[in-house]
């Protein structure tokens, strides 16, 4: 069974082009949303995938239509897949249920992995270059040893956690962070 998926980004766009495209395919049902693609709550396509089952094929207009980043292309396209489920882009002319379709998304499956190592190997390169210079990674601390000091001797003179808080312009969770209950 072809199961279709049409979604806009806003209200003033149309889905008729995507619909009629879907119809032509000979699509059993439609389901659509007006979404952005970078949002998760899309219940359209939620719908969508509950009701296929193995050997259907979910079929879209365009794949971008689907989702905004390839990971999360790749991520739901592998899903089905495991689940015994084809997807097919018509624009695209991607076909999971062919060789050459698998094979594509093979290939963009490799590609984001390697998108995601280079991301890994950029980012700990940075890290090494700014720890060689002495600046270390993270926020800096909210207290500082002098900060904390003072919050001691004022705990010890009697304040509470909320005055020496307020005193350090901290969180009463953070001086607790610091000072635990019974300490």
């Amino acid at each position: 069974m072809l199961i279709g998926y049409a979604r806009v980004s806003t209200g003033d766009q149309n889905l008729d082009l995507q619909k009629n495209a879907l119809d032509r395919a000979e699509c059993e049902q439609i389901f659509e949303d007006t979404a952005s693609g970078k949002n998760a709550k899309r219940p359209g396509l939620r719908r969508a995938i509950r009701r296929l089952k193995r050997g259907d094929t979910l079929v879209v207009w365009k794949l971008d239509r689907l989702g905004r980043s390839v990971r999360d292309l790749i991520t739901l396209v592998s899903d089905l897949q495991s689940r015994g489920i084809h997807f097919r882009s018509l624009t695209d002319s991607i076909d999971t249920s062919t060789p050459a379709g698998r094979f594509f998304f093979h290939v963009m499956s490799a590609l984001a992995e390697m998108e995601r190592e280079l991301i890994i190997e950029r980012t700990r390169a940075g890290l090494a270059a700014a720890r060689e210079q002495g600046r270390i990674g993270g926020r800096r601390p909210v207290m500082t040893p002098d900060v904390i000091d003072h919050a001691r001797l004022m705990l010890a003179n009697g304040a509470t956690r909320r005055q020496v808080a307020e005193i350090c312009g901290v969180t009463v969770k953070t001086i607790y962070k610091y000072f635990p209950a019974g300490n």
